[in-house]
């Protein structure tokens, strides 16, 4: 198979596949309230809009950043693996808690809420590259 190259737009496409898996797992859990209360709403279709945004963002964020080395599905899904995590620790561990107001959370890291939400990160971001690979080989 011919390499083709991810962009932003199939990050955006990749970042909504793995919104909606990674949505569908925190809503089970009850997440989608504290989502929306970022932006001052307690709502969980907020929550869902928020969440699905963010998605789209950081896919596009994926797309940009990593154009140039993700060259089969195996990379895809690797380098996603690896933005997952990194948007671990910046939105779950920093950003997410700060805008709360309950501070960064990195001394309680490895509590299974937050192992909960790495795993969710890190499906996230496995299904961000695979889709985004996806829809850049599909629409070449």
């Amino acid at each position: 198979m011919e390499t083709k190259q991810i962009n932003m737009q199939s990050g955006v496409v990749g970042g909504l596949i793995g919104g909606v898996v990674f949505g569908m797992m925190m809503a089970m859990m009850g997440m989608m309230p504290m989502i929306a209360k970022m932006i001052g709403s307690e709502s969980v279709v907020v929550g869902w809009v928020l969440h699905m945004l963010i998605s789209a963002g950081t896919g596009a964020v994926f797309g940009a950043l990593f154009h140039s080395v993700v060259k089969s599905y195996s990379s895809a899904a690797g380098y996603g693996v690896l933005y997952g995590i990194i948007w671990w620790i910046l939105g779950a561990l920093i950003l997410m808690p700060v805008i709360l107001g309950m501070g960064v959370q990195f001394a309680n890291m490895f509590d299974q809420m937050r192992l909960m939400s790495m795993m969710g990160h890190v499906i996230f971001g496995a299904l961000l590259g695979l889709g985004a690979y996806w829809y850049a080989v599909k629409n070449a």
